[in-house]
């Protein structure tokens, strides 16, 4: 086993892995979960929607909401702590769409849980196997009474949904139980989760259980299989941190971090003295109080636990700064240990949650902006998702010398920083600071990034812009159904209260209308919200911009176009071709340098943009002016493979004098110059025959997930 231990749950208190999830704002759980590591939990995603108050099936990711898991320790108490989703893999029906209101399966539904959890209060991480038919199973309330446990038998196993029957006598599932693990009594071991039950037949009319019957299905519940879990885990990348393999002597830094321990930490007493603050801040028990862990079972220990090196060199760094950097340029040559120590994770996180949301919900804009050459986001759209991204990738710097360059998650929170009021500010600074000097990073070079920083805040708080989403999908022949948005800064907020009701285009505009007066201007020289419109690729020629309000008895006609600047984002066909989003994001970084790529063949293969737009990555603005059903091509393969700005005039087939006209105005200036475009088409048709549409997709400010009808490919 080693010298340091891993905690060991009490004997056969298998209950001790399931926990409880609860709202913020309410006592009674919403359902269990499963304790998957020191700091993480995993359950069912409808459980966290039941809890912040959705839908049970809502797909869309949680933002920075916060729940509550309680743990039970060793000694049988109950630790609450709160907790955040880090990767969402949402319910789905079978053919990737929403589920029904009614649905009795599906599939998806998982949700890990970031806890903030002190050292030592979940339990180790338990054993996992593989589901099958006929293993004795058992699960447990989420409020974590013994007396709940109830007995199960798996069924089936042999695709994503296993089905399990009760016994006959002790409790039976329900509600509560969806999200905890699925205990295998005979291997001692996780196979599943719980996920949901079938209740007995209700009258269609009445809603009251019908008598009972033979007939009726009985104790029967349904759950994930573990090989299930895990194939979708790390679609999502969330099980990389658990799929290390041991460090062994062959290991470069295995041999590295043993002869910098062994050279470094001499004595007995000193050796033994930091190996206990070690385990005691990993959370893991140790060998004991006279001999210390020898330099191979050091070394091991640290390419075991992610954040055991960066918590020894935390330790070390002012008595031995020379054994610190060795120790950390041997770890990186491992992936296992993460950026932070135990305490630099947890401080920062608290630090976080002290941080207004409006400066949260523009994290990852400040990370293309601090990081502007990174690798792609991670899968996940979380917050601690992007965290945990940002603490694998290495540093950077301009400096000449052997100094060590600045972490990535250093910068980023420098750019946030910069973005924070002052008290914020100051607290992340210390943190930074703190970090940079257990590195051994020198001040120099921490000041040239929280200079770039301060430098980008002041170019961001200029451009900024309150914005109105909306999407727009058809209903019947003439009426549209909405779904709104608006976004002062902090990310989109759900405005619309009806998703149901289907509008003319007049009723439409006025809805909208109706929302952007409710916006008060920031400032009183602020610019006017800028109205993006969510489509679908049947939706981008869609006049949106020419609707108009006007009711009877008022004096202004209210035409959307022109009193807004109007832009088109299709996020069905990003969504469709992934591979492009890295791309996207590096273009929409170059908007202010990029070249313009003119399209006006009207014999031209739709095929050739694609190879010259893979030739110039540089570009970020297409202007096309080709006849129709070439041109709706040549946009869609655009937007497709990531040109963040696309303009055409839906009105001609070629020459037109919208497109030429829109040339002379800068990319970043467009929304505005196709505003005024459209009111001198509405003063002098004749000068201005074009209609232009300007499809707009800001790589820095995040989209709502849709549920969109994706047509075929071929469509």
């Amino acid at each position: 086993m080693g010298w340091f231990r891993a905690p060991l749950p009490p004997f056969h208190d298998h209950a001790r892995y399931a926990v409880s999830i609860s709202g913020p704002d309410s006592g009674a759980a919403s359902g269990a979960g499963l304790v998957l590591g020191a700091d993480t939990v995993l359950t069912c995603a409808h459980v966290v929607n039941d809890a912040l108050g959705r839908h049970p099936f809502d797909m869309q990711t949680p933002g920075l909401d916060e729940l509550h898991v309680v743990i039970r320790t060793p000694a049988d108490g109950r630790q609450r702590c709160t907790a955040r989703v880090a990767h969402w893999i949402p319910p789905r029906a079978k053919d990737g769409g929403p589920v029904p209101h009614h649905a009795d399966e599906w599939l998806g539904d998982l949700a890990v849980l970031r806890v903030d959890a002190p050292p030592g209060a979940a339990p180790a991480l338990p054993d996992r196997i593989a589901l099958r038919a006929g293993q004795e199973v058992r699960a447990w309330h989420a409020s974590g009474r013994d007396a709940t446990f109830a007995d199960l038998t798996v069924k089936t196993d042999d695709g994503p949904i296993a089905y399990l029957d009760g016994a006959a006598t002790g409790m039976a599932v329900g509600p509560g139980y969806s999200g905890g693990p699925l205990w295998a009594l005979e291997e001692e071991a996780v196979v599943g989760l719980v996920a949901a039950h079938f209740m007995p037949p209700r009258d269609a009319a009445t809603g009251v259980p019908q008598p009972h019957s033979p007939q009726h299905l009985i104790r029967r519940s349904w759950g994930i299989p573990w090989q299930h879990i895990e194939a979708e885990l790390r679609a999502v990348g969330a099980l990389e941190a658990e799929e290390t393999a041991p460090a062994t002597p062959d290991d470069h830094a295995f041999g590295l971090l043993t002869a910098a321990i062994d050279e470094g930490l001499r004595t007995s007493s000193e050796r033994i003295d930091i190996a206990h603050r070690l385990a005691r801040a990993c959370g893991v028990e140790h060998g004991g109080q006279v001999t210390p862990p020898t330099a191979e079972e050091f070394a091991a220990f640290l390419l075991r636990h992610p954040r055991a090196l960066p918590t020894l060199t935390g330790y070390l760094r002012r008595d031995h700064p020379e054994v610190t950097d060795r120790i950390l340029v041997a770890g990186h040559l491992s992936r296992v240990p993460r950026l932070l120590s135990s305490r630099e994770h947890h401080e920062l996180h608290r630090m976080l949650r002290g941080i207004d949301r409006a400066v949260l919900g523009r994290f990852a804009e400040a990370v293309r902006a601090a990081l502007p050459l990174a690798a792609a986001f991670p899968r996940s759209e979380t917050l601690d998702a992007l965290i945990g991204h940002l603490e694998s990738l290495p540093g950077d710097g301009r400096s000449d010398d052997d100094a060590p360059r600045v972490p990535a998650l250093l910068r980023v929170l420098e750019y946030v920083g910069a973005l924070c009021q002052p008290t914020q500010r100051a607290s992340q600074r210390l943190w930074s600071d703190g970090v940079a000097a257990r590195l051994g990073i020198p001040r120099s070079v921490l000041a040239e990034r929280r200079a770039d920083a301060h430098e980008w805040a002041h170019v961001v708080r200029k451009r900024s812009r309150v914005r109105v989403l909306v999407q727009v999908t058809g209903a019947e022949p003439g009426r549209y159904r909405l779904r709104i948005w608006c976004d002062e800064g902090t990310g989109p907020r759900q405005v619309s209260t009806d998703t149901s009701v289907a509008y003319s285009a007049r009723e439409a505009a006025r809805e909208l209308l109706r929302v952007l007066e409710s916006l008060a201007p920031a400032a009183a020289d602020a610019e006017r919200p800028l109205v993006e419109v969510l489509v679908d690729r049947a939706g981008l020629n869609l006049p949106v911009d020419e609707w108009d309000g006007q009711a009877p008895g008022q004096i202004v006609p209210g035409v959307l176009g022109v009193e807004f600047p109007l832009v088109v984002h299709c996020p069905e066909l990003l969504r469709r071709h992934e591979r492009f989003l890295p791309d996207w994001r590096r273009r929409w970084n170059l908007l202010d340098t990029g070249a313009t790529l003119v399209v006006s063949d009207a014999s031209l293969d739709p095929n050739r943009i694609y190879y010259e737009l893979m030739d110039r990555l540089d570009t970020v603005r297409v202007s096309v002016d080709a006849p129709g059903d070439l041109r709706d091509r040549i946009v869609q393969i655009c937007l497709a493979v990531g040109i963040p700005v696309v303009v055409w005039d839906r009105a001609r087939d070629k020459d037109s004098h919208a497109v030429e006209r829109l040339a002379e105005v800068a990319t970043r200036e467009l929304p505005d110059g196709v505003r005024s475009y459209r009111a001198n088409t509405m003063l002098r048709p004749g000068e201005y025959p074009g209609r232009p549409v300007l499809a707009w997709a800001d790589a820095d400010r995040t989209v709502p997930r849709l549920h969109l009808t994706e047509p075929q490919e071929s469509a």
